[in-house]
């Protein structure tokens, strides 16, 4: 497993599931971790956790849909820390309901958190990586973002954005030393994404899903490694290849998947 001592880790959404499991992954492999999301009381609980194994772990607590505001956090984070070597974007928020359904102000919102605030908080602490020739941009997007899945048009848009820009951003970003990654989770369990109010009941079945260890797993790996993706579980890849092989079959079997599980 990677070893980050000396090393220092921003982790957003870290105050609950996938985002507190790689927090303390990374705090327990020796980074210095500042934490970020929205609610005070559960990121101290993160913090005391990660304190554990890296003393010097700090937190802020921010609402990253607030645009206009991440410069400043990145800017406060990087004049506590001194530098940023590995930025985990993570903070995001679902919205299952079919297009029929879906309000221009609800993509608008989802595109603005899972998409928007980790390219401003990425812009903004990109050039101390680069001047320093280090540095590691990890996002934590989803299956989502490959596959299109139903009733998840303005979530899965968020996220395939998210995916093309970091992409994009590996090739730019070619001999400066800053590295690029980017997880790509299936179904989580232990995460709020199932639960939040205005949304409607998934239609897999979430007992099957993953603990959010398995993500924290995937994104060290990545660390150690000069790989682009990474799914969770893998062999998510494999369905990704056949849709890119035949996306009309795959678009029919969705289909019938899901008339399936809307049928009394």
């Amino acid at each position: 497993m990677v070893t980050l001592g000396g090393r220092t880790a921003l982790v957003t959404g870290a105050s609950s599931g996938i985002g507190a499991a790689v927090a303390e992954a990374l705090a327990r492999s020796g980074a210095r971790v500042g934490l970020v999301a929205r609610r005070k009381d559960r990121l101290e609980q993160v913090l005391a956790r990660c304190r554990e194994h890296s003393p010097d772990s700090a937190m802020w607590a921010a609402d990253l849909a607030d645009l206009d505001g991440v410069a400043g956090l990145a800017a406060e984070v990087e004049r506590a820390f001194g530098a940023v070597d590995v930025l985990v974007n993570n903070a995001g928020m679902p919205k299952r309901r079919r297009v029929q359904d879906l309000a221009p102000a609800d993509a608008e919102e989802v595109m603005r958190l899972n998409y928007l605030s980790p390219v401003r908080l990425t812009l903004a602490l990109l050039p101390g990586m680069v001047a320093r020739g280090h540095g590691r941009l990890v996002a934590v997007g989803s299956v989502a973002a490959r596959l299109g899945p139903p009733h998840e048009a303005a979530y899965a848009a968020s996220k395939a954005a998210l995916t093309a820009f970091w992409e994009s951003m590996a090739v730019d970003l070619d001999g400066t030393g800053v590295r690029v990654h980017v997880v790509q989770p299936a179904l989580i369990t232990g995460t709020e994404l199932f639960t939040l109010p205005g949304n409607e009941e998934p239609l897999s079945d979430v007992s099957e899903g993953r603990p959010p260890q398995e993500v924290a797993e995937a994104v060290l790996d990545l660390l150690g490694s000069e790989r682009f993706e990474q799914y969770v579980p893998g062999w998510f890849h494999e369905m990704t290849a056949g849709k890119a092989a035949d996306v009309d079959a795959f678009v029919a079997g969705v289909k019938e998947w899901t008339r399936d599980r809307l049928r009394p």
